[in-house]
């Protein structure tokens, strides 16, 4: 038995919401706002007209929240096809070695990497808007100029959060919308405040922004630290070497490079510094790609209307 048409826009919304049931909440994020943004301005162009006419027309032409949602998975898995990274080679990964040093073939550890650095810049962006926003938004609120003040700064923190999610989708693979969250209907300015105030992903928003400046820290410290780390354990051995054979080295006019403990100045020491070091980087590059992961499900919970 065929459904009969929807006879309102939350109509329509709320069956493809229910057609979309199992989704990834940042596709039907996407999916709801592009219906609405469409349904919104055949509605309004169709001035004068019932809405129950407007969308049994539109769902001849545009389609029925069933067909929306099944086109919506189809490309889905297209888009999600062509993104993926090329597997590594399985003779490459079949080892133990094999897998753990097949982390530098990963495009998405490089980027894991990148954002690392990164996010100590964006840190201290986001949370001095966030904090200064907040502060502004609620010292003025005894003035009427408040009001839009705090509209602009939920506006701008809903900017910031799509474009984070864009670069976490990019380094990370987590799917992130590309679609803000509907405004819904026109409504009066009071309104406007009412349901931002009133709408859990407002303050889960500017949780995460404020959240990015003790993680950015964490993140840029231990990338840091262990890029250093393994850097200087892998170069120890040529400017041991240098220094023997007379080679010149950056700092020759200082005085002569001394390592302690001694050992690491002999063959066997050389070797267990290269070994260590190289072992350092690789775990670096794990690292990064495990905790940017992590980082990108938890920002999704924040940052995705569920």
């Amino acid at each position: 038995m065929s459904r009969s048409a929807p006879r309102s826009i939350d109509d329509y919304l709320s069956e493809l919401r229910a057609a979309l049931a199992g989704e990834d909440p940042a596709l039907v994020q996407d999916a709801l706002y592009d219906a609405e943004e469409y349904l919104r301005a055949e509605v309004a162009a169709s001035a004068g007209k019932p809405e129950a006419d407007v969308l049994e027309r539109i769902a001849t032409t545009y389609g029925t929240p069933d067909e929306i949602a099944a086109a919506y998975r189809d490309t889905e898995r297209k888009v999600r096809v062509a993104l993926q990274p090329p597997a590594p080679r399985r003779a490459a990964t079949s080892s133990l070695a094999g897998q753990f040093f097949g982390v530098y073939t990963d495009p998405r550890a490089y980027g894991s990497l990148f954002f690392m650095f990164l996010s100590l810049i964006t840190g201290i962006v986001y949370f001095t808007f966030a904090v200064t926003g907040l502060s502004l938004s609620a010292g003025l609120s005894i003035l009427i100029i408040g009001l839009p003040v705090f509209l602009a700064f939920i506006g701008i923190a809903r900017a910031l959060s799509l474009g984070e999610g864009r670069l976490l989708e990019a380094v990370s693979g987590e799917r992130m919308p590309r679609r803000p969250v509907h405004p819904g209907a026109a409504e009066s300015f009071f309104d406007r405040i009412l349901n931002m105030l009133k709408d859990p992903q407002t303050w889960t928003t500017l949780v995460y922004l404020i959240l990015m400046l003790p993680l950015g820290i964490l993140y840029f410290t231990t990338a840091v630290t262990m890029l250093s780390l393994g850097v200087s354990f892998v170069l120890l051995p040529f400017a041991m070497l240098g220094q023997r054979w007379n080679w010149w080295l950056p700092w020759h006019d200082v005085g002569d490079l001394s390592v302690s403990p001694a050992w690491f100045d002999t063959p066997v020491g050389w070797i267990f510094c290269l070994i260590f070091g190289v072992v350092i980087l690789t775990t670096l590059m794990h690292l990064a790609r495990a905790l940017v992961s992590v980082h990108a499900k938890a920002a999704k919970v924040l940052l995705v209307q569920s």
